[in-house]
């Protein structure tokens, strides 16, 4: 289910870090110049806090327009920004304080309120900022889990099987908490997908997932097949140790 094309391996996290901040940077000025406006969806958790990093200091900053890009999240934590769980806080510290953006730019999922409002104020805010027929997801940034999830789309979910909400509650057994997630079907619809992994302890899964015969709600990230978009996968050596690369990125 990876196939060569797809899979871009890089020799240290450092290499990788930089790759897809590069990639990001590409993403968004072709999707700038080509619509002027560029929607990117944004991963949570401490994989992607580096690359964020980079975004937000030189020379990145200053190859993006900012006032042009539409931050999303593809999932949240039901807690406030300013816990150290939250995502947007994460975002916050790492690239939102040192870019200038609109704060109207940036759509947050409110995780101070009961989940359910939280993923109905936000599929509004999502259907209303993609209204017009042009206009998709330009960029979904994605992890992975060790457990093959991705944002907060857990295995076995009925969430896995939704069809038509873009957003949806959801609560982890793994931790007895709430989080709200983005769907299947919005990140089937977006013009690129990106997964970012690395690190040995997730070579396993991506093993898994390369080798699978067919999409499964067993292996969550299985099921993203963008419908008439790019699927990326950027790995770091540890992380691809479990397939063949395909190409090899000095």
């Amino acid at each position: 289910m990876i196939s060569e094309a797809q899979l871009h391996v890089y020799d240290s996290p450092e290499e990788l870090h930089k790759a897809v901040a590069s990639t990001l940077v590409d993403v968004i000025w072709r999707a700038i110049l080509d619509r002027d406006i560029c929607i990117l969806a944004l991963s949570g958790g401490e994989t992607p806090r580096p690359i964020y990093r980079k975004l937000g200091s030189p020379p990145f900053r200053e190859q993006i327009e900012w006032e042009k890009v539409h931050l999303l999240f593809g999932d949240e934590r039901m807690v406030p920004p300013n816990d150290p769980r939250s995502n947007f806080g994460m975002v916050q510290h790492e690239l939102l304080a040192a870019i200038s953006i609109p704060p109207k730019n940036v759509h947050r999922i409110p995780g101070e309120v009961d989940p359910a409002v939280a993923a109905r104020e936000y599929e509004s805010n999502l259907r209303m900022l993609l209204s017009d027929g042009r206009k998709r997801i330009d960029c979904v940034l994605l992890g992975l889990g060790e457990d093959g999830h991705t944002a907060s789309l857990f295995p076995g979910s009925s969430v896995l099987q939704e069809e038509k909400a873009l957003v949806h509650p959801v609560s982890s057994e793994q931790t007895g908490t709430w989080r709200v997630t983005i769907t299947i079907p919005l990140i089937n619809a977006a013009r690129t997908v990106i997964f970012l992994v690395k690190g040995k302890e997730k070579a396993e899964i991506v093993r898994r997932i390369a080798h699978i015969p067919k999409p499964t709600i067993d292996l969550p990230a299985s099921l993203v097949e963008p419908d008439d978009g790019k699927l990326v996968w950027m790995l770091d050596r540890e992380a691809a140790s479990g397939v063949v690369p395909s190409r090899r990125h000095p």
